[in-house]
């Protein structure tokens, strides 16, 4: 029987060898999906049809075809705010729950050309606008090391999808730490990659003055790495924002162990405190770094508290922008930061946009002696649902309160990687950040496999049945 926590690089190795047949992987995944999603509410649309349909379609393929496909066989995932043609995105809004696009996004295209099979939609909060997926249309998306908990979002449905084996990877979005607050939560891998490295084509020009971006999640690092081969190849012409091409493949980052490296750590913020169990879990993983003869040293930084105005400027006037046909419909709390962004002048967001750019600045010049950043990805492990917000009327405060760490590098737009770093005692995961310096994913990719190595985390999985 097919192990629900192979690995995407794997699943790929057995078809091209022909030790297994595409439709065996949509057949098996689908199955478990059909078996545990109710559960978990990890996918809002299971596109079985469409699953087998590409799988039919690959087998057909000549074998010289099928080595060609970096994904061939390998089934996965979209988050449903990609647009994806013929198939329902809903955006997590009750606004939207019958929209289907005429288009698919640059990203859809890409996973199916390189020989992936669609899973599915997997569940939002409304519009990616909250940090934990539930409130909206789709169902909360719950975190499978204690389903009272949430997974994370905004991208928590994917999360929750890659921690339960409901397929190897998935595609997900991070405007304020979307990809890696829910890859933290739910113990698995997620990269943010650097601004412009993945394209918004042809929906979007770019999101959120350039805080949002499309990147890869997965159960290790080598998979991570290798969908970002494939989100990322050369950008459609006329991109607002653009990465240098990097000299060889991503995955080619994965077999390479670093030289001694220069690294800065980072676990206090004015937003919030760090509690004392995830204090632990990054003082130990620091630890890892040096008997690998890296150097770790304290920074005295606070992005969070530089940028903490003009970011919430920035998402909430995003979200006003979003056309609404009735708002009655909202999460309330999505509706409540939508409704400030309605108030703020355009004066004001080009003020914002202005000083975020100036503080970004700043913050890539004090970190520019280190080859990387290590700070805990969220400042507490996963909390139960229906609770962040309280509803004490603090919503936005609360919630940065959260995630101080990792929407300051969405506004500097360097690339981030959240990895495992062990449990609390409640048995939820505990994430690790890595940011590296800008258009650098190579080296916190292979820095994070390093880590993978050192520290295994493969073996971990949740009881669920």
């Amino acid at each position: 029987m097919l192990d629900p926590y192979i690995g995407a690089s794997e699943i790929r190795e057995l078809v091209v060898k022909r030790q297994a047949r595409p439709r065996e992987m949509a057949e098996f995944f689908l199955n478990r999906i059909e078996r545990l999603n109710p559960k978990l509410g990890a996918f809002m649309t299971v596109t079985a049809e469409r699953a087998l349909d590409d799988a039919s379609r690959l087998e057909q393929a000549e074998a010289s075809e099928a080595a060609a496909m970096p994904l061939y066989g390998v089934p996965y995932s979209l988050k449903d705010m990609t647009w994806t043609k013929g198939i329902r995105t809903t955006m997590g809004s009750r606004n939207f729950a019958e929209f289907v696009p005429e288009v698919d996004q640059e990203i859809a295209i890409r996973l199916n050309r390189a020989g992936g099979i669609l899973l599915g939609k997997t569940a939002t909060p409304e519009f990616g606008g909250r940090p934990t997926t539930e409130g909206g249309l789709c169902p909360p998306a719950r975190n499978p090391w204690n389903p009272a908990h949430t997974a994370g979002g905004s991208s928590g449905g994917a999360a929750s999808a890659l921690a339960a084996g409901l397929g190897p990877i998935a595609e997900g979005s991070d405007g304020g730490g979307s990809i890696r607050i829910p890859a933290a939560c739910c113990g698995v891998v997620g990269l943010k990659p650097t601004r412009g490295r993945v394209s918004f084509a042809p929906m979007l020009g770019e999101a959120w003055a350039g805080f949002a971006t499309s990147g890869p999640m997965a159960r290790s690092v080598r998979d991570a790495a290798l969908m970002l081969d494939v989100l990322a190849a050369s950008p459609p012409l006329g991109e607002p924002y653009w990465a240098p091409v990097p000299a060889e493949p991503f995955s080619a980052a994965v077999d390479r162990r670093p030289r001694k490296l220069r690294l800065a750590r980072l676990s206090e913020t004015s937003l919030a405190k760090v509690d004392a169990e995830t204090l632990a879990a990054f003082d130990s993983a620091c630890d890892v770094f040096i008997a690998m003869g890296h150097s770790v040293e304290p920074i005295k930084i606070d992005p969070a508290e530089s940028l903490l105005e003009s970011a919430t400027i920035i998402m909430c006037s995003g979200l006003s922008s979003i056309p609404v046909p009735d708002p009655n419909l909202m999460d309330p709390v999505v509706r409540g930061f939508r409704e400030y962004g309605t108030k703020i002048s355009a004066a004001e967001y080009i003020g914002a946009v202005m000083r975020m750019h100036n503080q970004s600045r700043h913050i890539i010049q004090s970190l520019s002696a280190y080859d990387a950043l290590l700070t805990p990805t969220l400042t507490r492990p996963a909390m139960p649902l229906g609770t962040l917000p309280s509803g004490s009327g603090r919503d936005r405060e609360e919630l940065w309160g959260w995630l101080p760490f990792t929407f300051p590098f969405n506004a500097t737009g360097q690339p981030a990687f959240s990895l495992p770093n062990g449990f609390s005692n409640e048995g939820l995961p505990i994430g690790l950040q890595i940011v590296g310096r800008p258009a650098d994913e190579a080296t916190i990719i292979s820095l994070a496999a390093a880590f993978e190595e050192a520290r295994p985390w493969k073996d971990k999985h949740p009881r669920l049945e």
